[in-house]
C-alpha cells in the first residue's frame, strides 16, 4: 500500500521531537476509570488487564500493547482506550509481565517479540467474549509485538480485523544504538533507572540465576539485554535477541490490514524502521510518516492525540 500522506500539523512547540515525547510520556495526566483482570497465562504466570468500556454494549474490541517501562494506565495508552470507548468500543489495556505493580512469577518478564502473552490474552478473549470484531494497537515496544504476532502467524483468528503500531522500532538492533547516542540520554537514563529498579527485585526473586556481579555491570540497555533479557528468554546473546524478535522481517508476510504510523522526527528510530518499500510491495500494510510527532508525541489540542484519532478512523474502515 503507497505511503499515506499524513494530516497531522501540531503547534509550533511540539514540532520538536524532544518536547513532543517528553510531554506525552511524563507530563501529560489522564485519570480514567478502568476494571482490572488477572488472567493465567500458558506457562502458568499471569497477566493483568485494565478494562474500559463503550457507553452502550458493543461487538467491538481494542487490546492495546504499551511500550518499555509503561503500563496499563500511562496516558498515551488509556488515552487511546478513552477515545475509542467514545466511538462505541470496548478496550484492554494490557500490562505486562511486571509491569502492573506486582512482580512476576517466572525468572523473566518480558520482551520486544514476545508474542506468546499476546496469544494468551487474544485466546482468552475469544473464549470467554463474544467480540465479532478485535483490533489491535501497540505502542513502541507494544508495536513491535503486534507487528511480529501479524506476521509469524499462519492462522490469525477471524475475529482480529486490523491492528496498528505506534512510533515502532521495527528494527531493533538499529533502535538500540540510537537510544545509546547521546541525543537521547536523557530517556536512556529514564528507562535504566526503572529497569534497574526491576532488575534488583528479580534478583532477590531468583539469588541463584542472577549474580550481584553481573547487577553492578549493568548499566546501559544494551549490557541489559546481553546480560539479562536475551539469556533470561532463551536467546544467545543481545544480537541473537534482536535478530530473532525484530518485527521487520515479518511485515512482507502480514495478511491484516495494519496502520504504522511513526514520525519522521522520532529520535528512538533509524531509517530502517520505515519501511516504504515493504508497504509498496504489500497491500495490507499503510504506513503514514508525518514530519513530527518525536516518540508517542502526536500532540493535539482537545485532548485527543492524532495517533489516537488515527486508530479510531483505521478501525472503523474494518468494523
Amino acid at each position: 500500500m503507497p505511503q499515506i500522506k499524513s494530516r497531522y500539523k501540531p503547534s509550533l512547540p511540539f514540532k520538536s521531537g524532544f518536547i513532543s515525547t517528553v510531554y506525552s510520556g511524563l507530563i501529560r495526566y489522564i485519570k480514567y476509570p478502568q476494571k482490572r483482570e488477572r488472567i493465567k497465562l500458558s506457562d502458568g504466570d499471569f497477566l493483568d488487564l485494565d478494562w474500559s468500556y463503550a457507553s452502550e454494549p458493543t461487538n467491538s474490541l481494542a487490546i492495546i500493547l504499551h511500550g518499555m517501562e509503561g503500563h496499563g494506565q500511562r496516558p498515551y495508552v488509556s488515552g487511546i482506550a478513552r477515545h475509542l470507548n467514545t466511538q462505541h468500543m470496548d478496550a484492554i489495556c494490557v500490562n505486562f509481565r511486571g509491569c502492573s505493580g506486582q512482580i512476576n512469577t517466572q525468572f523473566f518478564s518480558f520482551h520486544s517479540g514476545q508474542t506468546e502473552d499476546l496469544k494468551d490474552v487474544i485466546t482468552h478473549v475469544i473464549s470467554n467474549h463474544n467480540y465479532d470484531s478485535i483490533f489491535l494497537n501497540g505502542i513502541s515496544l507494544g508495536g513491535n509485538i503486534v507487528l511480529k504476532y501479524l506476521g509469524e502467524t499462519s492462522d490469525v483468528p477471524k475475529q482480529i480485523k486490523a491492528g496498528m503500531a505506534v512510533s515502532v522500532p521495527v528494527d531493533l538492533a538499529g533502535s538500540s544504538k540510537a537510544l545509546h547516542s547521546f541525543k537521547n540520554c536523557f530517556f536512556h537514563i529514564y528507562f535504566m533507572i526503572a529497569l534497574k529498579l526491576k532488575l534488583k527485585q528479580k534478583y532477590r526473586q531468583f539469588p541463584t540465576k542472577i549474580s550481584r556481579l553481573s547487577l553492578w555491570r549493568i548499566w546501559t540497555l544494551h549490557s541489559l539485554d546481553e546480560i539479562y533479557t536475551s539469556r533470561a528468554n532463551g536467546f544467545k546473546d543481545a544480537a541473537h535477541y534482536y535478530n530473532k524478535s525484530n518485527s521487520l522481517q515479518y511485515l512482507p508476510a502480514i495478511t491484516t490490514p495494519v496502520l504504522i504510523l511513526n514520525a519522521l522526527n522520532d529520535t528512538f528510530l533509524t531509517e530502517t524502521c520505515y519501511p516504504n518499500a515493504i508497504a509498496e510491495d504489500n497491500p495490507f500494510i499503510y504506513l503514514e510518516t508525518p514530519k513530527y510527532g518525536g516518540h508517542v508525541g502526536f500532540i493535539l489540542p482537545g485532548g485527543v492525540y492524532y495517533n489516537e484519532l488515527r486508530a479510531a478512523e483505521f478501525f472503523l474502515k474494518f468494523k
